[in-house]
């Protein structure tokens, strides 16, 4: 008689192992669990772009069958792509969700902010922000920031604590072994979360196409009236463009982030599912905010100098 013999199951043969988008997944919704158990009252910034988008189903499948217990904020410029903000008000309506909206044009119109000479919002958010996270008492903020989007995003930890001011200390940053997150923090601090953290720009549109998740269509190839300034397509509106000399012209686009209209510049492309994007997005060199968000180009250090000041 003849013994049967069995080669040992390879780690990634393993009928329990989990793909890349299920061990991502899995990650989230952890974090998720863990702030909803240490902390009192968290929020989540909700733009209505992808990260969001996806931060939020996360959220919703973390706590089925009950309810999100977490509100949403959304830092509103008042320069918001239209489409953006319907896509945001019906998903907080399909959801029976709550949403805190922090108004950059309230805080310009009662004298708080100024406008600034190149028409941009997006640096002008930092206050409202920090306002509402105050007069909300929110101690947890979850942002669906990703470390491969740019450098000073690189340096956060999935929990970042921030000061009684709201600002970021990269000198203060915590380790996170293991999983393990700690939100200790002093009466007037609180704690940036990143759900999103470990995913690229790919993780996320790969989970987006396997969960079957709707996004605003702006984010899919359509022809746009826009114009070139600082090497960029952006959509012309009240905002302050295009200026004199600035023409416009009817373009087939895609927007790869989205933000204030004034910073957030369009690509060429005819990528017009999701399939496509990703493709398009597997053969690109280039980070989606190093390619289109003006507000980033402004100095090497644009972006940690506003993290540094209480911006997300």
């Amino acid at each position: 008689m003849t013994t049967a013999t069995h080669r040992p199951i390879e780690a990634d043969e393993s009928p329990y192992a989990l793909s890349h988008l299920d061990a991502l997944e899995a990650e989230s919704v952890h974090v998720f669990r863990e702030v909803a158990g240490e902390f009192e009252r968290p929020v989540i910034l909700f733009s209505g772009g992808k990260d969001s988008i996806v931060m939020l189903h996360l959220a919703l499948k973390a706590f089925h069958p009950a309810p999100v217990p977490f509100a949403l904020l959304h830092v509103d410029t008042g320069h918001n792509f239209p489409e953006v903000i319907a896509y945001r008000d019906r998903t907080v309506a399909r959801h029976n969700l709550r949403l805190h909206v922090a108004s950059v044009q309230e805080f310009i119109d009662d004298g708080r902010l100024r406008e600034r000479p190149d028409g941009t919002r997006n640096p002008l958010q930092t206050v409202p922000l920090l306002d509402a996270i105050e007069t909300g008492r929110f101690d947890a903020v979850f942002g669906g920031g990703r470390r491969d989007e740019e450098k000073a995003r690189a340096k956060e930890r999935v929990f970042s604590l921030r000061d009684e001011f709201g600002a970021w200390d990269p000198r203060r940053q915590r380790p996170e072994l293991w999983s393990l997150y700690n939100g200790r923090h002093a009466p007037g601090e609180h704690v940036r979360v990143f759900p999103l953290s470990n995913w690229t720009e790919l993780d996320v549109w790969q989970y987006i196409e396997r969960e079957g998740i709707e996004l605003p269509e702006i984010y899919y190839a359509h022809e746009r009236e826009v114009f070139a300034r600082d090497g960029m397509w952006l959509t012309a509106g009240d905002w302050g463009g295009p200026k004199e000399h600035e023409r416009t012209e009817r373009r087939l686009i895609r927007y790869r982030t989205v933000g204030d209209m004034s910073c957030t510049g369009a690509v060429d492309s005819d990528a017009a599912t999701i399939a496509d994007v990703i493709a398009e997005i597997a053969a690109s060199r280039l980070t989606e905010r190093g390619a289109t968000r003006a507000d980033d180009k402004l100095s090497e250090a644009a972006m940690e100098d506003r993290k540094r000041e209480g911006y997300f």
